[in-house]
């Protein structure tokens, strides 16, 4: 803000700079879209470790390439990867089961609980519900566990009412990564287990004779000894530790622990008896005239409910892949996505159809052009030689860009889940060493060469010698090679439109994405220009800020050249905006660069020479 002078004096006044930084943007951020054991469907999620896929989308299925691309994605030096499941249209079912109420003296469903995601996962869930919660006679708990008995998730004071602050359809589907739930009736869910009625505040003669079933076990017990048990309980609560006591003490079928884990839960003046089990068969129950004077069972539940009817979804086709623009489906879910740099359909690499491919690899390319992707395009897995290679890639001509590169032939890994080895599309492992690359070296550094090692592959399904390499090269098929010593690497870095004969200036991997990156760190770095008022002055600080920007990317190696001169330029001026681009709000500006292009072929040149050598 502007010094006011009011006395005489120095004033110091600091003054904001008029260079914005423009901060580089990512550059190996991978995209996977195609099927998976689990997962939100048509949702893009970024996971930063196998550990968070295996987490969030099953692990290792050996129906889900996506999966094992991940697996080597990871293995290779990949850091970030965005996930898309997709499935077949219609297929697949979310695991559920409907929980019941009997407050209103007629059993009638209350609570559609579901599975997150489809899939037969969600039969392995189990919920517990227990109305221990602060206002017992209004509210209840619901607890998620897994198969194991392990608690996952807890939701308390629920209410089944929609106006309340806790009302348990928002709670638990805002809260929840693993269940939904659809409120259908009215009351609250009963308890699991045996919930007895309410107790008036002096307890009844105590000292009866007990008859307990446990599933098909059955026992018999004294409450209360005064002989062996000390003072009588004197409220609920002391009552449900007598009581837990007891059915810890019977002998438990072979095997079984639920008598000796059995838990007794004092909430309002009712308790709540849970066998210590996960069977639903284990249902507590309390037989013969003492156990209906106590009104131990006013409600009868198993100790879990557990979820049920969950489907896999099928492997998506090429309609699946595609998806829609406006449902945000398929490969069309990348759109809200900020950050994604390259992208993998490992599952085109199975299609016996390569037109199936080419129609999913056309809307892809789209995709790509727009949001500044690079796509990794897979060989088709029925190229097993040479002759096959050079025959079929005239079927990707309808698909030939500068966003997209071809790799040739597939790998040969031990699979993690057979312990067998198994062939394996090449893009997982590919995206993984570019990302390594990216961060050792550059964007700007070909992916490729003797740096670029297939970590964890045993061998290529096609080894290919150094003539079949240069039939392959010219035709834009990047080929992954086997070298004694250095093992298994990719050797080539051209992209689709790359090919000799379309004399592309594309030609190369690296440059297409140093040009994507500069393109989109620009984009994001001179937003605010807009609305700034169109003269030279903001033309100078737009040059500034570029050339800053392109500065630090030279002096990083990214373009050829002994100065910046001789690198990059940005004009923006009189000549680039006329007063007619002023007068419709336009500011032009150009960028140059000279990108650093691979050293593809090296040649060494030997010359003998003429004469002795004076050895003296």
């Amino acid at each position: 803000m502007p010094t006011h002078t009011t006395y005489p004096g120095v004033y110091v006044e600091e003054l904001p700079s008029s260079i914005r930084s423009i901060t580089t943007v990512t550059t190996s951020v991978t995209a996977f879209v195609g099927h998976t054991r689990r997962g939100p469907l048509n949702q893009p999620v970024r996971i930063t470790s196998f550990a968070d896929f295996e987490r969030r989308f099953g692990g290792l299925t050996s129906q889900s390439p996506v999966a094992y691309a991940v697996h080597q994605f990871f293995g290779n030096g990949g850091t970030v990867a965005v996930i898309v499941r997709v499935a077949r249209a219609g297929s697949g079912k979310a695991a559920h089961v409907t929980l019941e109420s009997t407050e209103g003296h007629s059993q009638c469903p209350v609570l559609e609980v579901h599975a997150k995601e489809p899939g037969v996962w969600g039969d392995g869930l189990r919920v517990a519900v227990d109305h221990d919660s602060p206002c017992p006679e209004e509210t209840f708990n619901l607890h998620v566990l897994d198969a194991h008995g392990t608690a996952r998730e807890s939701f308390s004071g629920l209410s089944m009412d929609s106006c309340h602050g806790r009302y348990a359809e928002t709670v638990i589907n805002a809260g929840s990564a693993l269940i939904r739930v659809e409120v259908v009736g009215e009351g609250r869910p009963d308890p699991s287990g045996t919930v007895s009625k309410a107790f008036h505040h002096e307890l009844p003669d105590l000292n009866v004779d007990l008859t307990v079933k446990i599933g098909e076990v059955e026992r018999e017990f004294t409450l209360y000894d005064p002989d062996c048990d000390g003072e009588p309980p004197c409220n609920v609560t002391e009552l449900a530790l007598l009581l837990e006591h007891k059915l810890r003490s019977l002998p438990d079928a072979p095997g079984k622990h639920a008598f000796a884990g059995a838990e007794v839960t004092a909430f309002g003046r009712r308790i709540q008896v849970v066998a210590g089990s996960l069977d639903p068969g284990d249902t507590v129950r309390f037989l013969g005239e003492c156990a209906n004077d106590l009104g131990l069972e006013a409600s009868v539940n198993p100790p879990v409910f557990p979820l049920c009817g969950g489907e896999d979804g099928e492997a998506p086709g090429p309609r699946d892949l595609i998806g829609s623009e406006s449902r945000k489906s398929g490969l069309q879910a990348l759109r809200d996505v900020d950050d994604v740099n390259l992208l993998a359909l490992p599952e085109l690499a199975g299609y016996e159809k390569v037109e199936d491919a080419v129609t999913v690899l056309s809307a892809a390319g789209r995709l790509c052009q727009e949001r500044r992707i690079f796509l990794l395009v897979d060989a088709p897995a029925a190229w097993g030689s040479v002759d096959a290679a050079r025959a079929g890639i005239a079927a990707f001509d309808p698909v030939r860009s500068n966003h997209s590169g071809l790799y040739f032939p597939h790998l040969q890994l031990t699979d993690p889940l057979s312990g067998r080895l198994r062939s394996f599309p090449p893009s997982g492992a590919l995206a993984g060493v570019i990302a390594r690359t990216d961060g050792e070296r550059g964007v700007w550094k070909a992916p490729a060469g003797t740096e670029a090692r297939l970590a964890g592959v045993h061998s290529l399904t096609v080894r290919l010698t150094d003539r079949e390499n240069g039939l392959l090269n010219p035709l834009g098929i990047n080929c992954l090679r086997t070298f004694p010593v250095l093992g298994p690497l990719v050797w080539g870095a051209r992209t689709l439109e790359g090919a000799d004969a379309l004399d592309s200036e594309w030609k190369y991997v690296p440059v297409r994405r140093l040009a994507l990156h500069i393109e989109e760190s620009l984009l994001r770095g001179l937003q605010w220009v807009v609305f700034e008022p169109n003269n030279e002055q903001l033309w100078q600080q737009i040059r500034l800020n570029a050339s800053a920007y392109l500065h630090s990317l030279f002096e990083k190696g990214a373009f050829k050249g002994g100065t910046p001169r001789q690198a990059y330029f940005v004009k923006c001026d009189k000549d680039t905006t006329t007063a007619a681009d002023i007068e419709n709000g336009i500011v032009n500006v150009v960028v140059g660069i000279a990108p650093v292009k691979p050293a593809e072929f090296v040649i060494v040149k030997i010359q003998q020479m003429a004469g002795q050598f004076d050895l003296r």
